[in-house]
C-alpha cells in the first residue's frame, strides 16, 4: 500500500545519527543544496544528548547550534523525512516508530535495501522507485552508487550484458574512527613504530602503507558482503536480473572518494565517442579525460565534490563490445549523504 500523506512543501526533517561521519555531511548537504527544511532535528545516541552542533541553517531554519537529543521512538512525532545513518541495527529498531508518525525514513544503512517492498534509489538512475514506498527508501551502499550512475548512460545506448568491477575505497568509508586510525597509523609507520606495535582496530589488518583485499564480512562463495552487496544492488537499481556484475572491493589508504576500475560489455556495439557524449550528457556525470594532460579523477583532489568523475575511457578489445574507465566520487557526499538529500528532494517535488 502507498504512504497516502502529501509531503509538504516545507518538510520536518530529524536526522539520526548526527554525530557521525555520515549525519555531519547530512547537515552540510542540507545547508548546500539550501533544502526546504521548517526544521532540522540533531538525533542520536543518549551518550551524545546535550552536544552542540554547528549548522549552517537552511529553508526556513537559520544557521546556529543544534542541541542533538537523545534518539527514541517518540523524537519522530511531527518530523516528515528522517535521514538515517545509525547503523542497521537502530535502523531496523526505529522502522515502526518513524513510519507510524507518518514520516519517510531514508536510510543510509543496508538493513532494508534488498527488501522487496523497499526501493533502493539513485536519483540519476531510477527516481520513479520513489513512488512506491510505503514509508521507508533505503540509500544504496556507496561504491554501488558511483558506479551505476555511470552505468544508466551507458545502457540507455545498448544493453549492459556484464560488468566488471575492481573498488580502491577510502578508510573513511568505514567511518570516522577508521579515518583517525589512518592518520594514526601512518604517523607511527613513518616514526618508526614495528609493525607489530601499530594499534589496529577498523581494519583487518594495517590500512597505512597497504591495500586489503577484504571489506565487509566473508560470504560462503569465497566473495565479501560488500561484494555481493554491489552484485545485487546493480541488479535491483538498473531493474534488470540478468545483468552480469563480479566485483572485487579493496580498501587503500586514502581518506575520502572510491575509486573503480570498471569493465563493461554491451550486447550491441557502443563506440567510445557514443559513451563519451553520453556520460557528458548525464546528470551527475562529469567527464575529465585526457591521459595526454594527465587529466584523470584522483581522489587526493577530488574530496567534498558532488559528482561522479568519469576518465581513461577506452575500448576493451577483450570482448566484442566493451568498454573501459575509471571512476571516482567522494563516498560521504554522493555514495551517502547527498544522494540521501536528493531522494528527500524527489519526496517534496
Amino acid at each position: 500500500m502507498l504512504k497516502d500523506k502529501q509531503m509538504p512543501a516545507n518538510p520536518v526533517v530529524a536526522v539520526a545519527g548526527a554525530t557521525g561521519a555520515v549525519g555531519a555531511e547530512f547537515l552540510k548537504v542540507l545547508h548546500d543544496v539550501d533544502f526546504p527544511a521548517s526544521e532540522v532535528r540533531a538525533l542520536a545516541s543518549a551518550r551524545s544528548a546535550g552536544k552542540e552542533l554547528d549548522f549552517e541553517g537552511c529553508g526556513q531554519v537559520p544557521a546556529g547550534k543544534l542541541i542533538v537529543q537523545e534518539m527514541t521512538p517518540e523524537s519522530f512525532e511531527g518530523v516528515d523525512i528522517a535521514l538515517f545513518s545509525a547503523g542497521a541495527g537502530v535502523s531496523k529498531a526505529m522502522r515502526d516508530a518513524v513510519v507510524a508518525a507518518g514520516a519517510v525514513m531514508i536510510d543510509n544503512s543496508s538493513a532494508f535495501r534488498m527488501d522487496p517492498d523497499v526501493p533502493l534509489v539513485v536519483p540519476e538512475v531510477n527516481p520513479q522507485d520513489v513512488a512506491w514506498h510505503n514509508g521507508v527508501i533505503a540509500n544504496p551502499n556507496c561504491s554501488t552508487i558511483q558506479m551505476v550512475v555511470a552505468l544508466k548512460p551507458l545502457y540507455d545506448l545498448a544493453r549492459i550484458k556484464r560488468v566488471v568491477v575492481s573498488t580502491y575505497q577510502a578508510a573513511s568509508g568505514a567511518g570516522a574512527p577508521a579515518m583517525a586510525e589512518l592518520y594514526d597509523q601512518t604517523r607511527a609507520f613513518l616514526d618508526g613504530t614495528p609493525e607489530g606495535e601499530l594499534e589496529v582496530n577498523a581494519f583487518q589488518h594495517r590500512i597505512a602503507f597497504n591495500c586489503i583485499p577484504h571489506i565487509d564480512v566473508p560470504m560462503d562463495d569465497g566473495s565479501t558482503k560488500e561484494e555481493w552487496k554491489m552484485v545485487v544492488e546493480t541488479k535491483k537499481i538498473m531493474g534488470d536480473d540478468d545483468l552480469a556484475v563480479s566485483a572485487t572491493c579493496v580498501r587503500v589508504p586514502v581518506l575520502r572518494c572510491h575509486g573503480e576500475s570498471i569493465n563493461v560489455e554491451f550486447a550491441g556495439e557502443v563506440t567510445v565517442e557514443q559513451a563519451r557524449a553520453a556520460l557528458e550528457a548525464a546528470a551527475g556525470v562529469q567527464v575529465m579525460d585526457d591521459l595526454a594532460a594527465c587529466a584523470y579523477p584522483m581522489p587526493g583532489i577530488l574530496a567534498g565534490t558532488d559528482g561522479v568523475f568519469i576518465g581513461r575511457l577506452r575500448r576493451d578489445e577483450s570482448v566484442e563490445h566493451g568498454l573501459a574507465f575509471w571512476d571516482v566520487a567522494d563516498q560521504i557526499r554522493k555514495g551517502a549523504a547527498l544522494n540521501a538529500v536528493q531522494i528527500a528532494q524527489l519526496l517534496i517535488s
